[in-house]
């Protein structure tokens, strides 16, 4: 089993991590796959993850306060 993305479903909301054209044939008929730069998908991933965890402490200290603990 492997982990990664589809390269055209992250070329919707990252364009430039992706090279290539979803379905791609060169001359000969042969698949021409697309590729991802997943380094750029890096800081995305990154800020994310900080704005739930922002999110997740303002909750958790919310919950804290109505609970009276």
């Amino acid at each position: 089993t492997l982990d990664g993305f589809l390269a055209h479903e992250v070329q919707t909301i990252v364009p430039e991590a992706v090279s290539g054209e979803k379905d791609a044939v060169n001359a000969d008929g042969k698949i021409d796959p697309q590729g991802i730069d997943q380094s750029k998908l890096v800081p995305l991933l990154t800020k994310a993850l900080q704005e739930q965890q922002a999110t997740i402490e303002a909750l958790t200290a919310r919950i804290t306060a109505l609970e009276g603990s």
